[in-house]
């Protein structure tokens, strides 16, 4: 009976060993929506003129990774290192593997060619590097991205260690 009492105590203590090292942020990542990259450096010289500028070319990309549920946008937000935010106010569905383009600049949100602008003119994303957090209505992380331009992504198109 002994051997069995140290036998269970000893793959508890393993179990919970195993537990310690799961990582503190693997609970951000439990969001089916997610940060699937950013074009934080638009093409060309930088210029937020909103009727002559390129805004509209710096976007996050913010995917459903789901494969069985449609997810509203609507109260989710997104921020930067910095506390620049944006909330979509407005209900845009995501479909299963749907994805939408947050663009700066002032245009039409549409569903149809998967797209909602900031209605801001001024870039939100540096162009070195960020943290880009993405939170559910709720208030909980839904996700987290980080950039340099000098280690991760020499053009600038946020698509190298993203997340899905």
């Amino acid at each position: 009976m002994r051997k069995n009492l140290v036998t269970a105590a000893a793959v508890t203590a393993g179990a919970l060993t195993a537990l310690s090292f799961v990582p503190a942020h693997a609970a951000e990542y439990s969001s089916a929506v997610k940060i699937r990259g950013v074009q934080y450096d638009a093409p060309g010289r930088d210029s937020n003129s909103c009727s002559s500028g390129n805004t509209d070319e710096e976007y996050l990309t913010v995917k459903n990774y789901s494969s069985r549920s449609t997810i509203n946008l609507k109260g989710y937000v997104v921020k930067d290192a910095a506390g620049n935010r944006f909330a979509f106010t407005a209900n845009h569905y995501l479909q299963p593997g749907d994805y939408v383009k947050l663009r700066g600049g002032h245009g039409t949100d549409s569903d149809t060619h998967n797209v909602v602008y900031r209605d801001n003119c001024n870039f939100l994303w540096n162009n070195d590097k960020d943290t880009i957090y993405l939170y559910k209505p709720s208030g909980s992380r839904a996700d987290v991205h980080a950039y340099t331009k000098s280690n991760d992504d020499p053009d600038g198109n946020g698509y190298i260690n993203f997340h899905g």
